[in-house]
Formats: structure tokens, sequence, C-alpha cells
């Protein structure tokens, strides 16, 4: 995959995942969401970080793909039990991101 290529699929990943956590404060029932909520903030950060290293050719990027691809499963995983709208399509992206993490990491090793 190229650089340009994931920088925008994380990119798109951390939007959907902030739209998601946006939305889930707006549930009813917000304590059944606090994990999506969390995991929503730490996939947003991490990949727009992430995206953010690879940008600048950082030695450092290839460590952070693994970690992010760690998250954005982490994040589909919960989202995935939850129903709503927000939260399948913040699913959709975390998967999308997870692998194209997984296809960065098999082209650099």
């Amino acid at each position: 995959m190229e650089n340009t290529q994931l920088i925008q699929t994380l990119a798109r990943c951390a939007a959907a995942c902030e739209a998601c956590m946006d939305a889930c404060l707006d549930e009813e029932d917000i304590k059944r969401m606090v994990r999506c909520i969390r995991l929503d903030r730490d996939c947003a950060k991490i990949c727009y970080t992430t995206a953010s290293l690879i940008a600048s050719n950082s030695d450092h990027a290839a460590h952070l793909v693994k970690e992010c691809e760690e998250i954005c499963r982490a994040c589909k995983e919960e989202c995935e039990k939850h129903e709503m709208d927000h939260c399948q399509e913040c699913a959709r992206a975390c998967s999308e991101c997870e692998e194209a993490c997984r296809s960065y990491e098999g082209a650099v090793v």
C-alpha cells in the first residue's frame, strides 16, 4: 500500500471515530457506550498521529502502525456490538484501517 493511500485511510478512520464518539455522547444510555467512546477517542488519536509520522517519513512510523492496527481492531470489535448506524460506520472504517495497517506492516518488514 502506498503511503498516500494509508494516510487517507487513517484520516477517514479518525474522522469516523470522532463522529461516532460525538454521536455516542448523545445516546440515552451513555453508560453502556463508555468503552466505545474511549476506544473511538484512542483510535482517532493514534490514526492522526500515525498519519503524521508516515507523512514525515519518521523512522518510528512502522512501530506506530502496528499499535494503530491493534487499536483499530479493538475499536471495530466494540463498535460492532452496537446497532446504531454511527457505530456500524465506524466499525467499517476501523476494519479498513486495520487491514491497511496490516498491509503496510507486511510491506515494511
